[in-house]
């Protein structure tokens, strides 16, 4: 539909300044759009019924149509109109526009028109020559008309000097008219000078005459008037008189000036009538605006007749007094006089001298003229009252002072000046008040009756100021105690009979209540004393909570009724001198001479305030000094503890409860005991302090402050309540017995160090300190440890504090010695084992403890602790790897451990503990840091581990069974050494076989007690896992032909441990064959350690061997075996690559060693539970073993973990990988064809398994047992062409070196095996790309800008594809995801400044053979400058191969390796090219290829690596 323009309102459209120029209001045209729209809606309501139904449908369309238009158009104005303001402008730069071209084209016609018309006919007249020159020389034109001077110019004025001698005759004549006229004194102040004179009145008006000549006829002339009356607050500061007033004035005095005899004092009366009655109209209205504004209750005017009188009262409310008035009039008498003030009563006269004084000032103010007159009427009336005062008490203080005036009275002596009684005048009402400074805010009611005696009955007055004064003696108490443990009461709800003392006392009184001593009262009692001053008297009131029920005579019977009285038992008076004069106040020594010279003016100021009573504030420190005391004294003799009462101390310094005894069970300990005093320490007696003085001590410490005989322990307790009293006497008794029970500890082991040669003891420990409360004991290497102990009184047991508890190594035992001293009560086995054990906890405290992330796959975000100590004696600890393996450490005295595996029962070693692994290999590993000698020394013979007793024998005879019951314990002790240490041989007895009937038992003295279930006397030798064997067995259930197979036997154990060396042997199959070290070292004496390298150097796995075992050597675990070659020795075992056989350099090197040891025939049985025998080892084996360092092949120079480490964790990633391969992710992929297939074998301890393209052998390292290693061949159905050697190696080495490493996580295990199942050409270009991490120097041969590096864990920046810390390899629907590390090479940055490096996640495409970046589509990746150039670096590549039948990967990466261009990269030091060429120098090659031994042959790629030496090696560590 068109546009339809509105109806009168359609402007229209020119280019004209009108078109632009109309505007009208938005709001005024929706109003007139509303409204049209209104009244055509009523025309239709109107018009509509009479039409058709057509018609009124029509109609209706054609209004809605034209509404709808209408308000559309509305609408887009609307919209226009937010940007208004534009066009607007625009408007506005138009209009102007078009203005100036207006006036430009208006000009121009104009000028055209007056050159065309005007300037034709125009002509210059000719120049007046002679004026322009005359006044151009002389400056004026002097040619004008006469008239002109004559009519305008006015004539010249007198001269200066005639002026001035006109007016000195004119003063002259008015000097002298006033001379002989009549004068008012009033106007006597005047002032001639310039022809006139000059009258001024103070404070009314100022008039000015003159005289128009020299006759004595001639009139005075008035020329000005000025009213002087003034008021600042009437009319806003404007003039009181209105100029018209002034005129009038002006003309009324002019003509009686003219027509009196006497004008000028016609002038005087007239203008001072005026002033009156102007100063009282003021003085009126400042009245009534006082009345109405502030005082209208106060001030009324009683009278006002204007003119003449204004009369004002005030205090109108004073029943006693008559009105009080203020009358302000004009003198009647005399006319001429000043406003005059009449007082009512009549003032002095020099009072009333004082108030007109207050109308003499130039600002009149009725409120000042009534402040005047109240002072002086208030302080009349405090005269008369002080007059009043004295004659009721003569010793009374007043003093009248101050404006306005206070009358102060001293009603106590001596008295400050805030409790003065100050008696005012209320100056509105007059009524007198009296209030006191000290307690102005809290109004007693005694001091308002004293104002309502003084003004209504005064007769009061002489028994009210005696109560002020007790009053105010009330709240000096009340002060006094402001400071003290108590609080002052007027009243107390006290109970007592009828006829009781206290009755009888003065009824002014005070109750102090003792907050620590609620059954205690004191009662101040107040007398009058000569000299208004007040004497007190102290009464100690003995209370008891009752009720009103209770019984006065009977105390036991009472009432359920809450006990809210006191009832009142006894009162005692209490003497002012003694109370006065205790221990702590000193001694008044003044005589009575003394006292009166002290009394005179020369006295020396009191040291204390008036309202603070010394008296009162003596007595109660006395009571709450000597209260607890006597309360303590109750409690101790009700208890039976004998005491010598309060006490005052030597040189009266304070007072002191002497106990004489405590009961005790130890006479040697109270034989020492000299005293024990109770007192109360702290300003005000805070705590309690408990005085224990001993003779010596039965340890000789090095403290300094324990060398005297004296010895004082001193105890604080809090001082409570009385009810707290028995806790308190508790407290003390606990610690008397905790003192005790400390020393009886100290005084055993002093046994110890008196017999220091005997045992040893003072040559392992020094007593540091011992202060009856701690015993301080240090040990270790230049005492650098020490161990407190102390007796806790609440759990009745010893506690010790290791210092310094961070790094002292038993603050992981501390809980277990705690409970063994506690249990055995004996200090000086408990200082054995911390001395002994603190070597092997030393290095256990080297274990890294810190919680990790991601050991375990199905639980990436829990931290693990990797090292976990439990605690289970103090000789005996469990130590947990990875939560899965745990040893069991056990130390055993003389310098040696036993170390087994903690998986396996004590009781039955066929059973694994549940959610523990069996640690494979732990006995072949520990049995390489054996010392053999050490292990020597701890066994009893040679022959009894060689050829152990028999069965049928250690049946009959128990007690010498190693595996029965009762003679285990003892068993367990052949296995420790024979020479014992200084201290500890001493201590242990011998065994049952060597000791005599006479030798002590061994609950007798002190020793290490064994564990419950300890292995056989030989630590080395497994045991029979049969379960009877660790319990004693019957002769009928056993067999003789072979041992019962165990329970578990049959079921699979997880990863079964080996008992021997791992094949092949580290002896027979090394490169280069070498004798062990503790081979070559050992003397056939020596050579008595089971150790697997060195006892069977001619044996290989008892798998690969066909020919069966001994049976020696598997009917029975204790029996000698006969050593058998092996033939896998020689031809080596079936299945293995040739690599792994032993040379015949290794055969002839261990028969040698066979025949240097001929009696090292017994072989170790082949049991899983191998792990489970104790294997024995010294401390510094054992910290070796804990000790981080870089290890026999340092892989990672930042991390340097322990052996023991090392050696579990290779064995935690074995298990890993083998359940990796178990699981059903390695059958995820089957479907790809990319399947890890796990292989059968016989090798304990090797993982074998196999891809589509080669086999891999997961073991060891045979050597030292901490690497892990892989071995790579190609299978039989492949071409072994397909694959080098070279890349086997190049696999090899990158598996040892990155990934079975520190810090050894399952992840980086995961993701390489995910890489050897990928397809055949996919593995050739990753082991390619692995060629360019391992060795570097292809990059910088080849000038590439980044060097590469596989991340086989997911980064944090691993941009949220895969979870943080999962394995980064991932293989999902023929797609391949795995992650690089590139960091720039081949330039030099400045110091400071890390070469550019970052991490991109990749993804290979199978199917479509394309390498690009990985990013999640559903979610808004962020994408860095350095992923999008090397995106586009993909793209590119891609683009520029498309078609490429070989696959993409390895070019995709080199091509980004040498072409990749970052972003903001820093400016290096030198170009690019310039540092290729100096990094690929042979004087700047990498260290990096030369850090590790490489497997890797020579060649140009690969040069010849070389391993590092181990740093310091240890003479126990294997080679």
């Amino acid at each position: 539909m068109a546009p339809v323009p509105l109806e009168g309102h359609q402007a229209a459209v020119g280019g004209g300044q009108e078109a632009r120029g109309g505007s009208v209001s938005l709001s005024m045209l929706i109003d007139f759009m509303v409204q049209r729209t209104y009244h055509e809606l009523t025309v239709l309501a109107e018009l509509l019924p009479r039409k058709t139904d057509v018609e009124r449908k029509v109609e209706i369309y054609n209004f809605s149509a034209r509404t709808r238009q209408l308000f559309v158009r509305l609408l887009a104005l609307v919209k226009w109109a937010s940007g208004a303001s534009k066009v607007e402008k625009s408007n506005v730069i138009m209009q102007f526009l078009d203005k100036q071209s207006l006036l430009l084209v208006e000009t121009a016609d104009l000028l055209t028109r007056v050159a065309r018309d005007t300037l034709v006919h125009a002509r210059l007249p000719s120049f007046h020559i002679p004026a322009a020159v005359e006044v151009l020389t002389t400056g004026t034109y002097a040619r004008l008309p006469a008239v002109v001077r004559e009519r305008i110019v006015p004539p010249d004025p007198i001269s200066a000097a005639e002026r001035r001698q006109t007016l000195l005759r004119l003063n002259q004549v008015i000097q002298h008219r006033l001379v002989t006229s009549d004068i008012r004194p009033q106007m006597r102040n005047l002032k001639i000078e310039a022809g006139r004179v000059t009258f001024v009145v103070d404070r009314e008006f100022e008039v000015c005459l003159t005289v128009m000549g020299e006759g004595e006829n001639v009139p005075w002339r008035l020329l000005s008037v000025k009213i002087l009356v003034a008021d600042k607050e009437t009319g806003e500061g404007r003039p009181l008189v209105h100029p018209l007033q002034t005129h009038y004035l002006h003309e009324v005095l002019q003509s009686r000036l003219v027509d009196e005899k006497q004008p000028l004092h016609e002038v005087y009366d007239l203008l001072h009538h005026f002033c009156l009655s102007l100063r009282l109209e003021v003085l009126y209205c400042q009245t009534v605006r006082l009345c109405r504004e502030r005082l209208e209750e106060h001030v009324r005017i009683e009278e006002y007749r204007p003119g003449r009188t204004l009369s004002v009262s005030y205090w109108r409310h004073l029943a006693d007094q008559p009105q009080h008035r203020l009358t302000l009039h004009a003198d009647p008498h005399d006319a001429a006089k000043p406003l005059a003030v009449a007082h009512l009563p009549s003032l002095a006269q020099a009072d009333a001298h004082l108030v007109e004084q207050a109308l003499a000032t130039e600002q009149l103010s009725v409120e000042r003229l009534l402040v005047h007159t109240i002072y002086l009427r208030a302080r009349a009336r405090l005269q008369e009252l002080n007059t009043e005062l004295l004659a009721i008490c003569q010793d009374l203080d007043c003093e009248l002072q101050g404006s306005p005036a206070v009358l102060s009275v001293a009603v106590l002596q001596p008295c400050l000046r805030a409790e003065l009684m100050l008696v005012s005048v209320d100056t509105h009402s007059g009524q007198l008040l009296v209030h006191v400074p000290q307690w102005a805010s809290s109004s007693p009611a005694v001091v308002t009756e004293v104002q309502m005696a003084l003004n209504h009955d005064r007769t009061r007055l002489p028994t009210l100021l005696p109560e002020v004064r007790f009053w105010l003696a009330q709240r000096r108490c009340e002060k006094t105690l402001q400071h003290l443990p108590a609080s002052a009461h007027e009243r107390l709800p006290l109970l007592h009979a009828a006829d009781h003392p206290l009755t009888r006392l003065s009824r002014h009184r005070m109750y102090v209540r003792l907050h620590r001593h609620r059954r205690v009262i004191l009662l101040v009692e107040l007398l009058p004393a000569a000299g208004c001053r007040i004497r007190t008297a102290f009464h100690l009131l003995m209370v008891k909570p009752a009720s009103i029920e209770d019984s006065p005579d009977d105390d036991g019977v009472e009432t359920e009724f809450p006990k809210t009285y006191l009832r009142v038992q006894h009162m005692v008076e209490l003497d002012m001198y003694v109370a006065t004069h205790g221990p702590c106040t000193a001694v008044d020594e003044s005589c009575g001479q003394k006292r009166k010279a002290a009394e005179g003016p020369a006295a020396k100021r009191a040291k204390h305030s008036e309202y603070f009573i010394p008296e009162l504030s003596h007595v109660v420190a006395m009571c709450d000094e000597r209260l607890p005391l006597v309360t303590v004294a109750a409690e101790l003799s009700k208890r039976g503890i004998p005491h010598q009462g309060i006490q005052v101390e030597a040189g009266a310094t304070a007072v002191v409860l002497r106990i004489v005894k405590l009961p005790t069970r130890s006479p040697a300990f109270e034989k020492r005991l000299l005293s024990v005093s109770l007192r109360m320490q702290g300003k005000g007696g805070r705590a309690w302090l408990a005085e224990f003085v001993f003779h010596g001590a039965p340890l000789q410490s090095t403290h300094p402050r324990e060398q005297t005989f004296r010895r004082p322990v001193y105890f604080q307790y809090e001082l409570g309540l009385e009810e707290h009293v028995p806790a308190t006497v508790d407290a003390l008794l606990r610690d008397w017995h905790t003192l005790e029970n400390l020393y009886q500890l100290v005084d055993d082991l002093a046994f110890f160090f008196k017999n220091g040669d005997k045992y040893g003891l003072s040559g392992l420990v020094t007593i540091k300190s011992y202060s009856y409360k701690r015993l301080v004991v240090s040990y270790g290497a230049e005492r650098a440890l020490s161990v407190s102990v102390t007796w806790s009184a609440e759990e009745r047991a010893f506690k010790l504090i290791l210092n310094p508890s961070t790094s002292n190594p038993h603050s992981l035992v501390r809980e277990q010695l705690q409970a063994h001293l506690n249990r055995h009560r004996d200090l000086a086995l408990t200082l054995a084992l911390v001395c002994e054990t603190q070597e092997p906890l030393q290095a256990l405290a080297k274990l890294p403890g810190l919680p990790q992330l991601g050991v375990f796959q199905s639980k990436l975000q829990v931290a693990t602790q990797g090292f976990t100590l439990l605690p289970q004696s103090p000789t005996h600890l469990r130590l947990v790897y990875q939560g899965v393996y745990c040893l069991e450490v056990r130390v055993r005295g003389q310098g040696l451990v036993s170390i087994r595996d903690g998986s396996y029962s004590h009781l039955d070693r066929t059973h694994i503990l549940s959610d523990l692994t069996p640690t494979q290999g732990l006995k072949a590993f520990l049995s390489k840091y054996v010392d053999e000698s050490a292990v020597f020394m701890r066994r009893r013979s040679q022959s009894e581990d060689d050829n152990p007793p028999s069965p049928v024998v250690a049946m009959e005879n128990p007690a010498s069974n190693p595996g029965s019951a009762s003679g285990q314990s003892e068993t367990q002790n052949t296995s420790s050494p024979s020479v014992p240490s200084p201290f500890l041989g001493g201590l242990r007895p011998q065994s049952p076989a060597t000791r005599g009937p006479d030798a002590p038992t061994p609950a007798a003295v002190m020793r290490f007690h064994p564990p419950p279930h300890t292995p056989p006397s030989n630590p080395h030798t497994p045991a029979s896992p049969h379960p009877a064997m660790g319990h004693g067995f019957s002769p009928a259930s056993f067999s003789l032909a072979s041992p019962p197979p165990a329970a578990g036997a049959t079921a699979p154990l997880v990863n079964p441990s080996p008992t021997v060396l791992p094949s092949p042997s580290p002896i027979l199959h090394s490169p280069n064959p070498l004798p062990s070290p503790l081979l070559a070292q050992s003397s056939p004496q020596q050579v008595v350690g089971h150790s697997p390298a060195a006892a069977f150097p001619q044996v290989t796995l008892a798998e690969s061997s066909p020919f069966p075992s001994s049976p020696a050597a598997s009917n029975w675990p204790g029996s000698p075996s006969v050593p058998r070659g092996s033939p896998g020795a020689a031809r080596g075992a079936p299945g293995h690559s040739p690599a792994f056989t032993q040379s015949p350099d290794a055969v002839g090197a261990a028969a040698a060693a066979s025949k240097a040891a001929p009696h090292m025939s017994r072989v170790l049985p082949q049991r899983s539970w191998a792990g489970a025998v104790p294997t024995l080892l010294t401390y510094e084996a054992l910290d070796l073993l804990c000790t981080p360092g870089p290890g026999p092949a340092p892989v990672n120079p930042l991390l340097h973990p322990c052996p023991l480490e090392r050696f579990l964790g290779s064995l935690y990633l074995r298990r890993q990988l083998q359940r990796h391969i178990q699981s059903d992710e390695a059958f995820s992929n089957s479907r790809a064809n990319l399947q890890l297939h796990p292989v059968a074998n016989q090798e304990p301890g090797v993982v074998h398994m196999k891809t589509d393209t080669m086999m891999c052998r997961v073991y060891q390292n045979t050597t030292h047992l901490q690497s892990l290693h892989m071995k790579l061949s190609p299978l039989d159905e492949h071409d072994e062409s397909s694959w080098s050697a070279e890349e086997f190696q190049l696999l090899e080495k990158y598996f040892e070196s990155k990934v079975a490493c520190p810090p050894f996580k399952p992840q980086a295990l995961i993701s390489f095996a995910r890489m050897l199942i990928v397809p055949y050409n996919v593995l050739k270009d990753v082991v390619q790309i692995i060629r360019f991490e391992m060795v570097p120097q292809i990059g910088l041969q080849q000038n590439w800008r980044w060097s590469v590096q596989w991340r086989l864990r997911n980064p944090p920046s691993g941009y949220g594809l895969i979870p943080i810390g999962v394995a980064s390899f991932v293989i999902c629907r023929q797609k391949i995801l795995f992650f690089l590390s590139i960091t720039r090479q081949g330039v030099q940055y400045p110091p400071g400044v890390e070469p550019p490096s970052t991490i991109l996640p990749l993804v290979y495409d199978i199917m479509t053979n394309v390498t690009q970046l990985a990013h999640k589509q559903e979610q808004n990746q962020v994408i860095t400058s350095a992923l999008a150039a090397a995106n586009m670096q993909l793209k590119r590549f891609s683009e520029s191969h498309a078609g490429y039948d070989q696959c993409s990967l390895l070019p995709a990466i080199r091509d980004l390796l040498a072409n990749l261009v970052m972003p903001n990269e820093p400016q290096p030091l030198m170009p690019p090219m310039a540092a290729a060429q100096v990094v690929g120098s042979p004087a700047m090659q990498s260290p990096m290829g030369q850090m590790h031994h490489s497997p890797l042959p020579p060649g140009p790629l690969y040069p010849q690596q070389q391993a590092s030496p181990m740093i310091n090696p240890h003479p126990m560590m294997p080679q």
